[in-house]
């Protein structure tokens, strides 16, 4: 693993936040990486700057290490969990409609794809969407849909010399090892005016400080983690212009919801799966807005 200076301001001066709570020995595991990953609380060293508060896993595991790990995820929960996604995606392109307006036509690049979900959802309502998304295997479930998901990141050939009205990043800015690049190449991907989307969890959240290290997005996957502040300074660092930012929630299946207060305590998940088996409410998706998840909508000028 490699020490890393703070993406925001560049400065290499912080204090541990967290302290880690696994050893690594080897190279990553490619099973916490899956989206539905249950190992809540194993993470590396969590620091804090002390001049932009960027909050940030220090040391990191190498850019190369971190692509081939993405490159060899499988998360057939995450499959089964298509229902709640579908919702979610729903309320999320509903929201980001409120300021784009209504498709028209018009083209959307969902970074981070995974299995298509939102891409799906995009073109329901009328955008020519596509995604870029990692995984060979999320790839080929998308493409079993038809769904036109590249395999590879932002700097992946496909993309060369495109421009789209809109850009997504659902649940993907914490887990790269640059965001200002990422954020700058989505720029240059967008056409003037162009919309950006970014989606994650927030640490200044009062459940996450509440929490402190109980709280369960500290996880091997997560290599930053924005507050409301830090995510707007960088996303406007990179010449975007912030139009909203605001905590926005998800839906989850009871049965899946039981399956993740397992991974945080055992004996609740354990509880909570027998209720939920015995009075047949495992399929019922729910929504669940905790604070601790935030979006921005962030827009490219006109040039």
């Amino acid at each position: 693993m490699i020490e890393v200076n703070c993406n925001l301001c560049t400065r290499n001066d912080w204090k541990v936040r967290f302290p880690a709570t696994t050893t690594y020995l080897e190279g990553p595991d490619v099973r916490t990486f899956r989206c539905t990953s249950p190992d809540y609380g194993s993470h590396a060293q969590i620091v804090q700057c002390n001049h932009c508060d960027l909050v940030y896993a220090n040391p990191q595991w190498s850019p190369e290490e971190l692509v081939a790990a993405y490159m060899a995820v499988e998360d057939e929960t995450y499959v089964q969990e298509r229902e709640g996604r579908e919702l979610t995606f729903e309320k999320h392109i509903n929201a980001l409609e409120e300021f784009t307006g209504p498709a028209d036509g018009r083209s959307l690049l969902d970074v981070g794809a995974y299995i298509g979900v939102f891409v799906e959802i995009a073109q329901v309502h009328g955008w020519l969407a596509e995604g870029i998304e990692p995984s060979s295997w999320a790839v080929a479930k998308a493409r079993e849909r038809n769904l036109p998901i590249h395999q590879g990141t932002q700097q992946n050939m496909v993309l060369a010399n495109r421009k789209f009205d809109v850009v997504t990043m659902w649940d993907v800015i914490e887990h790269v090892t640059d965001p200002i690049s990422e954020l700058k190449q989505a720029y240059q991907l967008l056409k003037p005016g162009g919309w950006l989307a970014v989606h994650t969890m927030d640490i200044d959240s009062l459940i996450a400080r509440t929490l402190g290290s109980r709280w369960p997005w500290l996880m091997d996957m997560h290599l930053y983690y924005f507050s409301q502040k830090t995510l707007t300074e960088m996303i406007q660092k990179c010449d975007f212009n912030v139009e909203w930012f605001g905590a926005q929630g998800r839906y989850l299946r009871l049965g899946y919801i039981s399956s993740r207060l397992a991974g945080f305590n055992q004996h609740l998940g354990n509880i909570s799966s027998a209720l939920f088996n015995r009075f047949k409410l495992n399929q019922m998706a729910i929504p669940i807005n905790l604070g601790d998840l935030f979006t921005v909508y962030a827009r490219k000028p006109n040039e």
